[in-house]
C-alpha cells in the first residue's frame, strides 16, 4: 500500500471539528479575533456594536462570540460592552492579521480578481509554515523584478491555453 493511501482523509468540516476538539479557534472565532485586534489597535479597546458593524453581523451574534473568546482568555469584556485584548489575544490577533495580510498580498501578486474575498475563504485552512513560505515567495518576487516578468509571461501563456 502506498503511503498516500494510508492517510485519513476528512471533509473540510471534519478537519474544523477535529481542530475545535483540540481547543483551536474556529474560522469564525479567528475572524472575530482578527477584527477585534484591528478595532482595538487604534484606541486600545472596542465595543460589541463596532465589531458587529465591521463584520456585518447582528450585535447578538457578536455578543455570543465575544463571550466565547472571553471564556477562552483572548479578550476581557465588561458589562459596559468594552472589549480589550488580553496578552494572548493581542499575540494571536497580531498573528491572524499578519497571516491575512500575507495571503492577500500573495493573491494580489498572482493577479487574483478578488484578493480580499479569496483571502477570507482560504486563510483559515493554511498552516503557519505555508504562510511563511508564501511570505518567502513574495519576498523573492520583490527582490527580483525579472522573476515577476517571467511569471507574467508564463501566466499569459497559461491563460491563452
Amino acid at each position: 500500500m502506498k503511503k498516500s493511501e494510508n492517510r485519513e482523509f476528512r471533509t473540510a468540516r471534519g478537519y474544523q471539528i477535529l481542530n475545535q476538539r483540540e481547543g483551536m479557534l474556529t474560522s469564525s472565532m479567528e475572524d472575530y479575533l482578527e477584527m477585534i485586534y484591528r478595532a482595538c489597535s487604534s484606541g486600545g479597546y472596542s465595543r460589541v456594536g463596532k465589531v458587529s458593524e465591521l463584520l456585518h453581523v447582528k450585535p447578538s451574534s457578536a455578543s455570543k462570540m465575544i463571550f466565547k473568546l472571553a471564556d477562552m482568555g483572548y479578550i476581557r469584556y465588561d458589562r459596559y460592552e468594552i472589549i480589550q485584548l488580553t496578552e494572548m489575544g493581542e499575540k494571536t490577533g497580531a498573528a491572524l492579521l499578519n497571516r491575512h495580510m500575507i495571503i492577500e498580498e500573495f493573491l494580489q501578486l498572482i493577479g487574483s480578481p478578488n484578493a480580499l474575498e479569496e483571502t477570507e475563504l482560504i486563510e483559515h485552512s493554511l498552516s503557519s509554515s505555508t504562510v511563511e513560505n508564501l511570505q518567502s515567495l513574495i519576498d523573492y518576487f520583490k527582490s527580483d523584478p525579472q522573476a515577476v516578468d517571467q511569471f507574467e509571461k508564463i501566466k499569459q501563456k497559461t491563460v491563452a491555453l
